[in-house]
């Protein structure tokens, strides 16, 4: 399915966390001097704009990064998050917001390499426009990052963050997920992977963490709640990011990051936070 198009949602509460936690993991690589890959297999367009057509037409970006714009009171970990945001929009105006991608660009240095899988033919073309000055770091390719993850892995310098990020319109995305994380840490034992996940009221998304957990020695699962469950079942509540041999800090970074978001992003009652981890298994 190619429908799906993330302008749509970029800067959502979604993205707000799967960035936030990004950048801590990104920042803990770049501790150490050996370089590493950062693979992303459903990397969209890399950048959006949120004052034009796609994102206002929902605005969804209001919910998430909109909230946090103007805030001074921010946590360490989330203001490292908003510094990447602000530096994109130097004259003030929340008017630019990136991808993973773009961040992942930003926070590497000269001897780290990105490996960006895009699918959809329109977001690719966006893709390779905005990385057509980053050809000796980036490589592009017009693929399924679910069949072709394992043609990069394992990374030349045995190091590396892998992010699985897909849509999930399409259910079998859910058992995509599973097979490729699976054969991901058959492949790549030592990396970090990490796998983003909508709340939503159907039972394989409810599912999907548990199964995850169940493939990794060493985890992290992280969930944001913005608001109760539609009585429709329709809709997307929440969000998760589930990481396999996540860095020991993060946990720590976490604690500070999900308590603000639940403040700063919440919606209703319904709102809350999970950190669990693999020692309280």
């Amino acid at each position: 399915m190619l429908s799906y198009r993330h302008a749509f949602h970029a800067g959502n509460h979604a993205d707000v966390l799967k960035h936030c936690i990004l950048v801590q993991l990104l920042r803990y690589l770049n501790q150490k001097d050996k370089p590493y890959w950062f693979i992303d297999t459903h990397a969209g367009a890399g950048r959006y704009r949120l004052d034009a057509e796609p994102a206002t037409k929902n605005a969804e970006f209001a919910g998430g990064i909109g909230r946090l714009w103007k805030r001074q009171d921010l946590p360490a970990a989330v203001a490292d998050y908003m510094a990447e945001i602000r530096a994109m929009n130097a004259d003030g105006r929340l008017r630019h917001y990136p991808g993973s991608p773009w961040l992942a660009l930003k926070l590497t240095r000269p001897g780290d390499r990105l490996r960006l899988f895009e699918l959809h033919s329109t977001d690719f073309g966006l893709l390779a426009k905005t990385f057509r000055r980053d050809e000796r770091r980036v490589a592009l390719h017009q693929a399924d990052g679910f069949l072709e993850l394992k043609s990069v892995l394992p990374p030349p310098p045995r190091r590396g963050l892998i992010l699985i990020d897909p849509a999930y319109e399409d259910k079998r995305d859910y058992l995509r997920v599973i097979a490729t994380l699976k054969e991901g840490l058959a492949r790549f034992a030592t990396g970090i992977f990490a796998v983003w996940y909508p709340q939503v009221q159907r039972g394989d998304a409810r599912q999907l963490p548990e199964k995850l957990r169940k493939l990794a020695n060493q985890w992290i699962d992280l969930r944001l709640t913005v608001r109760s469950p539609s009585p429709d079942g329709f809709g997307m509540h929440g969000s998760g990011i589930f990481i396999a041999n996540p860095p020991w800090t993060l946990a720590e970074s976490a604690a500070q990051i999900l308590p603000f978001l639940v403040e700063a992003l919440g919606v209703d009652g319904g709102a809350g936070y999970l950190l669990a981890t693999d020692a309280q298994a």
